[in-house]
């Protein structure tokens, strides 16, 4: 019963800091030095009481269970306190005119302790573990040998940057969730609490029935789709995954393999536009271009995402051997499911429409959400228990509160590579390896996106890696908006790649399938995503911007991202127009790294090779087809 009150109250809180975001989003901030602690404060009172110690480890003992129930009142007490001394402070840091106790440095030490705690409980080690290596270098650098060690930071001076000020866990981070990012997380899920899930699965599998691979690609339209408005991976594939796992299961495909598609879905509706997991507003924001040139920017990069994803599972059906689904198990749209798509259709159209007019992104997000809600009526169910949008309001804010807490933990990290000049230190030598050669520069930068991102949303792994590595990015001599395309892509990816893999983990279960080679398939899938950011970082006329666009370069681009697309799924299904041999899947992955080698004569002979091969292996089986010979297995083309 206790517990029960206790969610109870969580919920409470997330439905005013939902009805907050919805007024701030109208309105406005009112005033940076109250509202960004008070809000941080509810959130955090919001994220322990919906999810407290006793539900996540359910002892049987009374006792045990009164010890998590203090646990839990410590941190949050530990955390309120500090908040408290920082609004005490308020009027006083905007003049620069406070000196703090050693009360006070300890008190914000302790705030910064509970922060680091509740990101472990939250989102696993490895955010929290970078927070706290952060915060224990800078009290304790000075002490390290050689070019590890920095000159000494009192605690005065190390609490001033991270907790009292706007700098560290009150910076700029805290302030975007808070005036443009909450409302798109409330508003993804609004969308999904409408029921426009089920909705979209059967209007995917109506459209993609014909293909030999039909539920799998239905699973990928549905759940990229839905995962342009979801900024969790692990939502999205919990959410979609249960319509369409089981049916890829059902065609024939193992179940490795059906949880591989879903995950491997989700993880890409984080980069197609037009909200990107509400990624596109805050690159917008951080990178000072207009919103709707994001969307273009990272429209063909997404396209060739989805075709690469459609072709793997194309060509592993087509090896398999796996037919179409006969027209009469194809569902029959009515004309209810024509009007249950417009709950999905309408919001992405009124966000689209309502930031051509030069509103504000955070407008647009209100705007989307009451759309939502309006049009979510159209679910019977929906107005059957109205009540429902006060619910999905109130998990809106607890999924922001979830999100605020990883946002402050960012803070505590990006305060402290500014203090120490850790972050300008990496950014030097990643530049000098960068005079030497842009790609090591954006081999080295692609592997830190992925461990940093590893088992966070989308929204705070893009904000820490690219807060992180921004100066690094700045060196390299590429449009912004291609390097922080790059960072996104690579924070997405981490969440297929081993050994964290949360979309693969989450779609494990459902799949009942071993999640590390669900995570495994899972990269083979997404294995031209780990390209193509590569590609438009050295062709930026692929993003289409004006300033470095040529024609002649976007369609040079264009045929040898479709060509290595061709070459990687084929090579990795084993399935052309006919089976590939041992010797020809590895021709066609040499053929793949030749046409990647941008300005070389290299990519020219893959291209050469790789149109010989694709012509080659079509006239093949047509060939055999004419003269009456089996269609044998090839290995060598």
């Amino acid at each position: 019963m206790f517990a029960f009150s206790i969610r109870q109250l969580g919920m409470a809180v997330g439905l005013v800091l939902a009805g907050v975001t919805v007024y701030t989003s109208l309105f406005g901030i009112f005033d940076p030095g109250y509202q960004r602690p008070l809000t941080f404060a509810a959130c955090i009172v919001a994220a322990v009481c919906v999810k407290p110690l006793v539900s996540i480890y359910p002892l049987p003992q009374r006792g045990a269970r009164f010890l998590l129930w203090v646990l839990d009142a410590l941190l949050v007490a530990m955390i309120l306190l500090a908040i408290q001394r920082f609004v005490s402070y308020a009027d006083g840091m905007q003049n620069m005119l406070v000196d703090y106790s050693r009360l006070d440095q300890l008190i914000a030490l302790g705030g910064l302790i509970a922060l680091i705690e509740l990101t472990r409980r939250e989102f696993g080690l490895g955010l929290s573990l970078f927070a706290a290596v952060t915060l224990v270098y800078c009290l304790f650098g000075e002490m390290l040998p050689g070019g590890l060690r920095h000159a000494g930071f009192s605690l005065d001076q190390v609490m001033q940057g991270m907790w009292y000020g706007f700098t560290g866990v009150f910076g700029t981070p805290v302030a975007v969730m808070i005036e443009l990012l909450f409302i798109y997380i409330i508003f993804g899920v609004i969308l999904e609490a409408t029921g426009a899930g089920p909705a979209l699965v059967r209007m995917a599998i109506r459209v993609t029935g014909w293909l030999p691979g039909g539920p799998a690609h239905a699973a990928i339209l549905a759940s990229m789709l839905f995962g342009t408005m979801s900024g969790s991976v692990a939502a999205n594939v919990a959410g979609t995954g249960a319509f369409t796992i089981p049916m890829i299961k059902r065609r024939g495909f193992s179940p490795a393999f059906a949880g591989a598609v879903e995950a491997a879905a989700s993880t890409g509706g984080q980069v197609i536009p037009p909200v990107m997991g509400a990624a596109a507003f805050m690159m917008a924001q951080l990178t000072g271009t207009p919103y709707l040139l994001i969307c273009v920017a990272a429209l063909l990069p997404a396209f060739f995402y989805v075709a690469a994803l459609f072709c793997a599972v194309f060509y592993e059906a087509r090896r398999q051997g796996i037919k179409p689904t006969p027209a009469d198990e194809l569902p029959v749209l009515t004309r209810q499911d024509w009007v249950l798509s417009l709950m999905f259709v309408a919001p992405v159209i009124t966000v689209i429409g309502v930031l051509a007019s030069g509103r504000s992104p955070a407008m647009a997000g209100v705007w989307a959400v009451i759309v939502a809600v309006v049009f979510g009526f159209l679910n019977p169910e929906m107005r059957r228990r109205p009540q429902e949008v006060i619910r999905a309001l109130s998990r809106g804010g607890i999924s922001g509160s979830r999100i605020m807490i990883a946002v402050g933990a960012i803070g505590v990290v990006i305060a402290g590579m500014d203090l120490t000049g850790l972050g300008l230190s990496f950014a030097q030598s990643v530049a000098a390896l960068g005079e030497q050669s842009l790609f090591i520069s954006l081999l080295l930068t692609a592997l830190g996106c992925l461990i940093l991102g590893m088992g966070m949303p989308t929204l705070p792994a893009y904000l820490i890696i690219v807060l992180v590595m921004g100066p690094a990015l700045a060196s390299f001599d590429v449009p912004i908006v291609a390097a922080h395309l790059f960072v996104l892509y690579f924070g997405v990816l981490s969440a297929v790649t081993p050994p964290v893999a949360i979309a693969a983990f989450a779609a494990a279960p459902l799949a009942e399938a071993n999640p590390v080679k669900v995570s495994l398939v899972s990269m083979r899938l997404t294995m031209v995503g780990f390209v193509v950011p590569f590609l438009f970082v050295f062709n930026p006329s692929l993003l289409l911007l004006g300033d470095h666009f040529e024609w002649g370069a976007l369609i040079w681009g264009v045929a040898r991202i479709i060509l290595v697309i061709w070459a990687l799924t084929t090579a990795f299904a084993g399935y052309g127009a006919i089976k590939l041999g041992t010797v020809a899947r590895a021709f066609r992955f040499a053929i793949a790294a030749l046409l990647v080698a941008k300005g070389t004569s290299f990519e020219v002979v893959g291209f050469v090779l790789a149109i010989a091969t694709l012509g080659a292996s079509y006239l093949q089986p047509l060939k055999r087809r004419w003269t009456g010979a089996p269609l044998s297995q090839s290995s060598s083309e």
